[in-house]
């Protein structure tokens, strides 16, 4: 669990099929950033043909990695970038289906209010919560 200056925080970083299903999650402290968990979650994956992420994943090195796997990276450029790569701007908004999946994820309370201390109780309760929305 991390700390900031609001409290103790973590972050959930998830993958999702082309039906906003999770098909991997990943816990995280709060303060850590958001780049860190992108390999590890995308290269247990086979390689899909895009992959949408939002400016907290815009690194060469991901970049690369997508490519290498056969992947088009669709990743916005972060606005400290010097140099832009161009993005596909109409696949960028079909990302909203990762938004939904964490809409319904915290539907569950337990999961918008985060009350496990363990960080692998934690993620049990996400990954249970993402099975069941799985089927429904």
């Amino acid at each position: 669990m991390g700390r900031s200056r609001g409290g103790r925080t973590t972050k959930i970083h998830a993958v999702c099929d082309s039906l906003g299903r999770a098909i991997a999650l990943e816990v995280t402290p709060g303060q850590r950033g958001d780049i860190r968990a992108a390999l590890p979650l995308l290269s247990s994956l086979p390689p899909p043909r895009c992959c949408a992420a939002d400016t907290a994943y815009d690194a060469n090195e991901l970049r690369q990695f997508l490519i290498e796997r056969g992947t088009t990276p669709v990743i916005p450029n972060n606005p400290t970038r010097k140099r832009f790569h161009p993005f596909d701007r109409a696949a960028y908004k079909r990302r909203n289906l990762v938004e939904r999946m964490f809409c319904r994820l915290k539907d569950w309370r337990r999961i918008a209010t985060r009350y496990d201390k363990l960080a692998r109780n934690f993620l049990s309760a996400v990954n249970l919560a993402a099975a069941i929305i799985w089927w429904t």
